[in-house]
């Protein structure tokens, strides 16, 4: 299949239920792992893949890049069939594109959206038991909005980041971070330059706290600035986690908007 090599980016979606995260590890079964295989087979290369983001096991992706570099000679508009093909039925290509020979998944990314549900009802949904988190007790919404609003802007985050990957600063922006209903469900949608580890789930459960009655949402500047973890609120589980939308320049972001 030989040629130049080429920079291909793709566009997926996946539900992450049975996977162990995006990130390739050794024994686990993984989302990066699984299309590595696919990509393989496919272009009968050792083919590794970079991602926009490390989702943890159990979140999912409505939108997702990755790119690979590749000398195969398959056109870009051909490969998400291809791909599909030797996919499992959780993980889908929607498109592909080459991309300039700089393009990294992570690295060109400009900004993300993630998106948590919550199904906020007094009886469970058996068929979102893996899609949201299921939390019984009335939700505040008003109170929530303004916990939500509370974390836009440029501040240092480690107030809600787990400890786990080390980053050289913990400063984010966020650009946005509402509060809306959807389809019965309570959702946040917040948007960053960049996120850290497990720090949408941790604004989540903070402003969850602040629903409860346990933290104000005038407390919250003052807890970015005190940068203390153990101050915040909860994580709140992974299944209600979901990447939504992506910002990149170029021929990647015509393909992700």
């Amino acid at each position: 299949m030989g040629g130049s090599m080429r920079n291909i980016a793709m566009r997926l979606k996946y539900d992450g239920t049975a996977y162990h995260g995006w990130q390739v590890q050794k024994s686990d079964v993984t989302v990066a792992g699984t299309i590595e295989a696919a990509l393989t087979k496919l272009t009968g290369e050792r083919v590794k893949v970079t991602g926009c983001g490390r989702t943890d096991a159990g979140v999912h992706a409505e939108s997702y890049c990755a790119n690979f570099k590749s000398a195969c000679s398959i056109p870009a508009s051909r490969l998400p069939l291809a791909v599909n093909a030797l996919l499992p039925d959780d993980i889908a290509v929607s498109a592909a594109v080459d991309a300039p020979e700089e393009f990294n998944a992570i690295l060109s990314c400009r900004r993300k959206e993630y998106t948590y549900r919550i199904v906020n009802s007094r009886i469970r949904d058996p068929f979102l038991t893996h899609r949201a988190y299921f939390y019984p007790v009335p939700l505040k919404l008003d109170v929530m909005r303004a916990a939500a609003a509370a974390f836009v802007g440029t501040h240092d985050f480690a107030a809600v980041r787990s400890v786990g990957t080390e980053t050289k600063t913990t400063v984010r922006t966020v650009y946005y971070c509402d509060i809306f209903e959807e389809q019965g469900q309570v959702c946040m949608r917040v948007c960053a330059d960049g996120f850290l580890y497990n720090m949408v789930r941790a604004i989540m459960g903070t402003v969850i706290y602040c629903s409860e009655g346990k933290l104000d949402p005038g407390d919250i500047p003052g807890l970015l600035k005190l940068g203390d973890r153990r101050l915040t609120g909860p994580t709140v589980p992974p299944q209600g986690l979901y990447m939504t939308r992506l910002w990149y320049d170029g021929a990647v972001g015509d393909m992700m908007a």
